[in-house]
Parts: C-alpha cells; sequence; structure tokens
C-alpha cells in the first residue's frame, strides 16, 4: 500500500517528521497486530506491505495510524517555529481540508489508500524490489540497504530501526 501526502508536499524531508512515522509503526506492531513486511519512507509518500494479527483489521492500522501521523506532524509543524515552510505548509494543509466536507482545519493524507493485493511470492518479491529501489531510484544511495528508514537494511541484515517480519521465498 502507499500512502501519499497531499499535493507532494515534502513532509518527510525532516527527520523528526519520519520518525513520527517510525513511532507510529512500532506502536501498531505492539498493540495493533501490525506485522511490518516492508516499507520505505520517501519524502512525500510512504510504501509498505503489511499484515496483521486475527481479530485486528488493516483498514484499523491504515485509520490509527494516519490519524495518529497527522495529529503529530501537524501539531509539531504549528508549534515549531523553527520550521522553516511551517506557514507555506499550513497554508497547503489547510486548501486541501477545505476541499472536503470530512476534515476540520488541515488534511496532511490523500484519502485514498493504493492497495494491491500480493497474489504471488515473485509478485511479492517485486513489490518489495521496488520499495526497496525507491531511495536509490531518487539517486539519495548507491544500496537500497544504506537508506535508513527503508526495511531494506532488515533484509540485508544490518542495521535497522524498527523490527520486520522478512517475507523470504
Amino acid at each position: 500500500m502507499t500512502f501519499t501526502v497531499v499535493g507532494w508536499i515534502d513532509v518527510f524531508s525532516r527527520q523528526t517528521y519520519r520518525d513520527v512515522v517510525i513511532d507510529s509503526f512500532k506502536y501498531c506492531q505492539k498493540n495493533k497486530g501490525l506485522h511490518l513486511h516492508a516499507y520505505v519512507i520517501m519524502t512525500n509518500h510512504i510504501h509498505l506491505i503489511v499484515s496483521v494479527d486475527e481479530g485486528h483489521t488493516i483498514s484499523d492500522f491504515v485509520r490509527d495510524c494516519k490519524k495518529f501521523v497527522a495529529k503529530q506532524i501537524l501539531d509539531d509543524i504549528q508549534n515549531n517555529n523553527t520550521e522553516s515552510r511551517r506557514e507555506w505548509m499550513l497554508h497547503q494543509f489547510k486548501y486541501y481540508a477545505s476541499r472536503h466536507s470530512r476534515n476540520e482545519n488541515y488534511q496532511l493524507w490523500e484519502h485514498e489508500n493504493h492497495f494491491v493485493e500480493l497474489s504471488s511470492p515473485a509478485f511479492t518479491q517485486q513489490k518489495i524490489d521496488y520499495i526497496h529501489e525507491n531511495p536509490v531510484k531518487a539517486g539519495w544511495v548507491y544500496r537500497a540497504e544504506d537508506y535508513v528508514y527503508s526495511s531494506a537494511s532488515n533484509y540485508a541484515g544490518i542495521d535497522e530501526i524498527i523490527d520486520v517480519d522478512c517475507l523470504i521465498f
């Protein structure tokens, strides 16, 4: 699945906001039955492969995770006078919120979530590779496993910032 920031705004160019996402994932792993299989946090979107324990639903994870991350990041932006893009981002988030009746003040995420069902091991491996290659294609790293905010390092068996249930075929 893919979570996209409205207007492709580069919120996650700041480490502090990427860390909010990681903290949310960790909370969901501990309390919401989340199994994180692959992920990458880019500047304006997040790719994930997840599953959940019985008794939990992926839609509950998506709702809770996106709600928590949005609230934390929007609060941080509003209260952080050192955020150089503060006024511009809040203006943009307010604009996107005004276009949807279910928003109150600000909207961080696109309402649509791009889900793809993984129907075979080969297709799953293709998606894992795609996720891990995002920072390489963006020119940020030479090797996927060198990007900190990705599960590529988990799959390579090196440093990791969050536990991942690797899918090995």
